[in-house]
Parts: structure tokens; C-alpha cells; sequence
């Protein structure tokens, strides 16, 4: 646990496998579970796919504000630039959405190019202390590896890697795990096998030396869902994937 008391579980792994729906689950299972807590959510996907899942209209994003403040940088208005950096942490809450039981962020587009590493590491820190007012932060990151090093998911307290039973998306849980292990401060880890389409495949899995938390068969309520552009918030409690993501945060948090 990290001194503030925050719990930040991560949600990483190769694009398509489900992440995106696991995270929005699990935002779901902890609002239901700790009505008393503060919950974030944070949308770390360029293609802000937590904010469909959980039928939020993203109006302003953390990379908007930092866009921003480089562009000021570049046009020459110091001055200007450093108050809106001071301003920066009251200018995220500006850009944070309000729900039922929980508070949704959207970091937004990829960096532009260009280093401005001041800038960002000033954000990162900021994002930081956003965080630790909440109880809780489920984060959905980008597909692959890179952002593992990069923005908020330099520090986290769970580390939630999905896969599916694909060879390559299995492969992806063990480099993720070996970069976390070089780059990334976490407490605990494990892997969610989803869409598993036969509960027998689930001995063929191989996550390495990565704990498999639970195995999530076929959804075929979470197809409905997706089908119809539901939010999946709003899940049956007997469907698969809210069994599977709750039978994950049950061990993740004993």
C-alpha cells in the first residue's frame, strides 16, 4: 500500500483481448463493494474506450491541458505557461466527470512529438496527487508495453495483466511482467484469462511465473451489451465477466 492509502490496480495487456471491459468491471464491482469510497477512473487509452464502456462523453482530456501549456511554451508566453502549471491540478478536476459512485478522467491523444519532459514529469505529478484522493484508481492502459514506463502507470499498487488464449497474447503477459519488474513499483500481480472459449483450454495457459487470478469464459451477455452500445456498467451480476472480475479482486485484495 502506498502512503496515502490508494489502491491503484492497473489493467494492461495486448490490444483486443477484453482489458478495456475488465477494467470498466472493475470499476463497476468497486462501487458496488465500497459505497462509502472514492473511486477514479482513468481512462489511459488514446482511444478512450473506458469512457464508451462506461457511457461517458469525454468533453476535456489531461493531454488537452497539456497541450496546452506546450503551446504556450512554444509561442514564446513564459510567464503564461508557468501559471498554467500552476494552475494544472485545479484544471484536472475541471476535466474530471462526476458519476453515480465514482469519477472518470480521459488522459487523452498520444504525446506529440517533441520533448518536453519538464512539462510532463510536472503532470505525472499532479496526476499523483489527483489520486491520492481517492480510495481507489482503476486504471485501463494502452494495448502493449509502452506505457508501462510512461505517465501514470509508473506507480501502482495492483497489476491486473489480461489475456486471451492466444500464444501471442500470453507472450504479452510475461514481457509486461519482466518490464514491470525493471520499471514499474507495484505491490501485486496477476493475469485474467478472458474469453476463454472451453474451460478445459484453460490448462493449456501458460502466464510464466504470473498468478492466473481467474478464467472468463464467452460472454454472451457482454455481446448483447457491446452490440447494442450498452454500458457495461450495468452488467447482470450472473454474467461471466462480472464473475470472473470479481472472483480476480477477491484474491487481488486478500
Amino acid at each position: 500500500m502506498n502512503e496515502a492509502g490508494t489502491k491503484i490496480l492497473a489493467v494492461a495487456g495486448k490490444g483486443g483481448v477484453g482489458k478495456t471491459s475488465i477494467a470498466a468491471v472493475m470499476v463497476r464491482q468497486l462501487v458496488k463493494r465500497y459505497p462509502d469510497k472514492k473511486i477514479l477512473a482513468i481512462d489511459a487509452d488514446p482511444a478512450v474506450g473506458l469512457a464508451t464502456a462506461l457511457g461517458i462523453q469525454v468533453e476535456t482530456t489531461i493531454d488537452d491541458i497539456r497541450c496546452e501549456v506546450v503551446s504556450t511554451v512554444e509561442n514564446g508566453e513564459t510567464k503564461a505557461a508557468i501559471e498554467l502549471l500552476g494552475e494544472a491540478k485545479y484544471r484536472l478536476y475541471d476535466a474530471m466527470v462526476e458519476e453515480n459512485g465514482f469519477a472518470f478522467i480521459a488522459v487523452g491523444r498520444p504525446e506529440s512529438s517533441g520533448c518536453y519532459c519538464k512539462i510532463n514529469s510536472y503532470l505525472k505529478d499532479v496526476i499523483s496527487l489527483l489520486a491520492e484522493n481517492f480510495d481507489y484508481v482503476v486504471i485501463d492502459g494502452e494495448a502493449g508495453i509502452e506505457q508501462i514506463n510512461r505517465r501514470v502507470m509508473e506507480k501502482v499498487t495492483h497489476l491486473i495483466l489480461v489475456t486471451d488464449a492466444s500464444r501471442k497474447g500470453m507472450d504479452v503477459v510475461r514481457t509486461i511482467r519482466e518490464v514491470a519488474d525493471r520499471l514499474v513499483m507495484y505491490e501485486k500481480v496477476g493475469a485474467v484469462v478472458n474469453r476463454l472459449p472451453d474451460p478445459a483450454m484453460g490448462k493449456l495457459v501458460d502466464t510464466g511465473d504470473v498468478e492466473i487470478l481467474s478464467y472468463i469464459g464467452t460472454d454472451e451477455k457482454l455481446a448483447d451489451f457491446d452490440l447494442k452500445g450498452e454500458n457495461v456498467f450495468f452488467l447482470p451480476d450472473d454474467s461471466e465477466l462480472v464473475r470472473g472480475v470479481d472472483e480476480a479482486l477477491k484474491i487481488l485484495e486478500s
